[in-house]
């Protein structure tokens, strides 16, 4: 053990290795201190019989090469799936990011009136568009709908009963459960019917002097089908105004215009839903609206104001950006510039679309495989089990190693059959070219 400590190469004389030329000298030292440090541990623990210097080297290499470069990389995603959460969910379009361009490295009028030149409000700022947009009575911005669920919890049921359905009490990714949530922001739940079938007398049967509001949530990544039952968001805001109640509805994700394949038919738009007057629906922004993580809340002019004077709301307060890329968005759907919009883009494709695509990057590849029919679904927790057509390229060989070398290349793709698929109504016009290089590199 004693020979192996004094085997252990001096800082100094490590950083001035040439393959270290050019690098900073602060951060490596940092970087040669902490493996020297390591490698110390493992003599002490015995767990290594002698020290490999040109190793050494290549482990402090990496690991500078790690800090010195993000850790967010784009990715090409050839999964399918347009809301992918793993993979960040919605891109925003490049016009509407250099619309916000200007934003990112100049003073803004965030919280400054330009008419009385006093301090403003940031949350006029995208509820201008948005409320023109929605055509509801006002609208709060916060950084998420989990934190949009828990500020109207709070703000309006604290110490109060909510009556949820049971099929609803819900469980999305991250862990996120209504039920917990509920209990963090102090309302109290109040469970009625069954798992899968629930019926208004339930609601009014377990209504009483400390109930609070009648809370509908989104059923996100599942579905319930056959022997069931629920009750719509048109007979609980009924129900609500006849008992002097509030009504809300965690509606996590919503679209705008009229989707393919049937989508539309499955779910109803954010404007169908508004047509009977709700006291507050919540959703987030980076789902099928096609914007910024953010949780936008729709409601009653005197709601959102109640909202605004809970203190909890500065620590769910979304930056200059977040409030720009949504009003940009706005402004896109307002002028129906729905290819601006790139999650919107993407679903609304057609399979003759994506054909030309795969066509196209066979024709610059070594592939000799044809496109194919297959399907795919939308994500986030958006029309669960709805499938919509898509078209793929198969990729010859073992799936699960071709998986992985693309991988490597920051290629997302699937398997499906045994077989490794590029799906083209994810990708981007931008990924064709470097896919294609990639393709050749790997798919020999």
């Amino acid at each position: 053990m004693t020979n192996l400590f004094r085997q252990i190469p001096k800082i100094d004389t490590l950083a001035n290795s040439k393959e270290f030329e050019g690098l900073n000298r602060a951060l490596l030292l940092k970087i040669i201190k902490k493996e020297i440090n390591a490698l110390r541990k493992k003599i002490q623990d015995e767990s290594i019989q002698d020290i490999d210097q040109s190793e050494l080297i290549k482990r402090v290499k990496r690991e500078y090469d790690d800090i010195a470069n993000p850790s967010i990389k784009p990715l090409i995603n050839a999964t399918g799936i347009t809301i992918h959460t793993n993979l960040g969910r919605s891109l925003i379009s490049e016009r509407i990011f250099d619309k916000t361009k200007e934003v990112f490295n100049s003073y803004t009028n965030l919280e400054f009136d330009l008419h009385t030149g006093k301090r403003g409000d940031r949350y006029d700022i995208a509820a201008k568009h948005l409320t023109l947009l929605f055509g509801c009575e006002d609208v709060l911005v916060v950084n998420n709908n989990a934190a949009a669920v828990f500020l109207i919890l709070n703000t309006f049921a604290k110490d109060k009963e909510v009556i949820v359905s049971r099929g609803e009490l819900v469980e999305i990714g991250g862990s996120f459960r209504i039920p917990e949530v509920m209990k963090s922001s102090g309302a109290k739940l109040k469970e009625v019917g069954t798992t899968n079938k629930t019926k208004l007398q339930d609601y009014k049967e377990a209504i009483n002097e400390d109930t609070a509001m009648l809370m509908k949530v989104h059923k996100s990544n599942y579905t319930i089908e056959g022997f069931s039952q629920e009750v719509g968001i048109e007979e609980l805001v009924k129900l609500s105004k006849e008992r002097g109640l509030l009504d809300y509805y965690d509606l996590g994700s919503a679209y705008l215009p009229k989707l393919p394949y049937g989508l539309s038919d499955a779910e109803p738009s954010i404007f169908e839903i508004l047509k009977h007057s709700p006291s507050l629906v919540s959703f987030s922004g980076d789902k099928l609206f096609g914007s910024v993580q953010a949780g936008i809340i729709l409601g009653k002019k005197d709601l959102i104001k109640k909202l605004k004077k809970n203190q909890i709301l500065r620590m769910f307060r979304v930056d200059k950006l977040t409030l720009s890329l949504l009003e940009n968005t706005a402004i896109a759907y307002l002028k129906e510039r729905y290819e601006d919009i790139s999650t919107l883009k993407m679903i609304l494709q057609d399979t003759k679309e994506l054909k030309k695509r795969a066509q196209k990057i066979v024709k610059k590849t070594n592939l000799k495989t044809k496109p194919k029919e297959s399907f795919t679904f939308v994500g986030g927790g958006t029309f669960p089990n709805r499938k919509i057509p898509t078209i793929v390229l198969e990729i010859d060989g073992d799936a699960m190693g071709l998986q992985k070398a693309f991988r490597d290349k920051r290629v997302i793709g699937r398997i499906e059959n045994d077989k490794f698929l590029l799906d083209m109504r994810t990708l981007q016009d931008r990924d064709i070219e470097p896919l294609c290089n990639i393709i050749n590199e790997i798919a020999q």
